[in-house]
């Protein structure tokens, strides 16, 4: 059996929300191929490929695939002349119609789409609104299939031992708090400001601070470490660095307080407690879904979708 998930969210976050996905229908498909079509760059195959998931590319060599109108004259050619693959089932975990009305001239047995109210779904069973909640999305899958799909959470033992072995290099000691501050898409204004991390900080002195900073991100490595006498950057000590050295890093910290970003799906995959600051994007679409992450939204908070309305003092009140 051949099973198509496509993804049309660009984020190394987006891509990370579907580990669960992934590794349960790995398990329960074991003789089966998963295969992975994204509208954007395929981080499985570059910076997610150490998490060591088991799901093949399927490439038609369209960029930005299902933005495009033109799109739907082009994939029956593709799949038919190029890839010359048939799925079985075909799972599309977003709800935009163009995209899906695009998606759907691809060859398949079963179509599975919540676009439209599922009304492009070869069947129509009685499916609950999944939000990207991935236990909701195995609940209507098991709908449409007739069949049970257990949730299998990913496994950070799937992450290959250097990584283990290297976060333990980095943080070799123990009440280290880790620092996620920056944001890798500038289009909405996600960061809080890095004074207030700073005095956070500083005011948490008997922890030690572990920020999460690119290590060309130099003047922003200069100014926290001036401020903050204590600060650790590991990033700026490995030739390692990648998601999943985050994310092994992030099992030596007590816990974590970042941004919406991508440094927060790789924390939240080692299950530590958390702390996430939510502005003008949606904590209900984009925030792990832990039991261990508290959220911090100023849209319910402070009814603004100004991050820099969140405090330090509301900060500590959950730590």
């Amino acid at each position: 059996m051949n099973i198509l998930i496509y993804n049309s969210g660009g984020g190394l976050g987006d891509s990370i929300q579907i580990f669960n996905l992934i590794n349960s229908l790995n398990i329960k498909f074991q003789n089966d191929k998963l295969w992975y079509l994204s509208a954007h760059k395929n981080h499985f195959q570059h910076s997610l490929s150490e998490y060591n998931l088991n799901i093949e590319t399927f490439n038609l060599g369209l960029e930005y695939f299902g933005f495009r109108w033109k799109h739907w004259f082009q994939v029956k050619n593709k799949q038919k002349n190029d890839l010359n693959i048939k799925f079985d089932l075909i799972i599309d975990l977003q709800s935009k119609l163009r995209n899906t009305l695009i998606l759907k001239r691809l060859k398949s047995k079963i179509f599975y789409s919540p676009t439209l109210n599922f009304l492009l779904s070869t069947k129509q069973k009685n499916y609950v609104n999944t939000k990207n909640n991935i236990d909701d999305i195995l609940l209507n899958l098991e709908k449409i299939l007739d069949t049970k799909i257990p949730l299998r959470k990913y496994d950070i033992n799937q992450i290959e031992k250097k990584y283990h072995n290297e976060a333990l290099r980095l943080l070799p000691n123990e009440n280290y708090i880790g620092f996620s501050i920056t944001q890798g898409n500038k289009y909405r204004k996600k960061t809080w400001p890095i004074e207030r991390f700073i005095n956070l900080a500083n005011r948490l002195n008997n922890q030690i601070p572990v920020f999460f900073i690119e290590k060309n991100n130099l003047e922003l490595i200069k100014e926290i470490s001036s401020c903050v006498k204590t600060a650790i950057f590991p990033e700026t000590n490995t030739l390692l660095s990648c998601p999943a050295l985050i994310t092994t890093m992030s099992t030596r910290l007590n816990k974590a307080i970042t941004i919406d970003n991508g440094i927060m799906h790789m924390m939240s995959l080692a299950n530590i407690p958390m702390i996430t600051l939510f502005g003008p994007t949606n904590p209900d679409k984009f925030a792990p879904k832990n039991k261990n992450i508290k959220i911090l939204d100023s849209k319910k908070i402070y009814n603004s979708d100004d991050i820099s309305k969140i405090t330090e003092e509301d900060i500590l009140n959950f730590i």
